[in-house]
């Protein structure tokens, strides 16, 4: 087996994870819909009132900062491992990736996004 083979199955189990369920939840799910089926419900209470709440910026912002820096250390892995083996160039890139990583975050702090108000 090449390693295209490899990868080639790796896209197929890829689309079909996902697509296998849906298909199923399609063909076999039930198709009657009515009044009470389609009515907003919460923790087996009906809601009163409106049933849109806005949230405040701050919390996707928050989020987002989080979610960005979280991914980022993902980045940072490979090249704390293979930190021995790097060569000057690749020393020189992470330091480049972790000084623009700091000055992100205390721009983000100067902003007051990461203040939970």
């Amino acid at each position: 087996m090449s390693e295209w083979t490899f990868v080639a199955l790796l896209a197929v189990i890829s689309v079909a994870l996902p697509a296998v369920p849906i298909v199923a939840g399609r063909l076999l799910g039930p198709r009657k819909p009515n009044k009470e089926k389609n009515a907003t419900y919460e923790c087996g209470v009906e809601t009163v009132g409106d049933t849109w709440v806005q949230f405040k910026v701050q919390y996707y912002v928050f989020a987002l900062v989080f979610l960005v820096f979280d991914i980022e250390v993902i980045f940072l892995y490979p090249w704390a491992v293979a930190y021995n083996q790097l060569t000057l160039f690749g020393v020189f890139a992470g330091i480049v990736f972790i000084v623009t990583l700091a000055e992100a975050l205390v721009y983000a702090w100067r902003k007051g996004a990461l203040e939970w108000v």
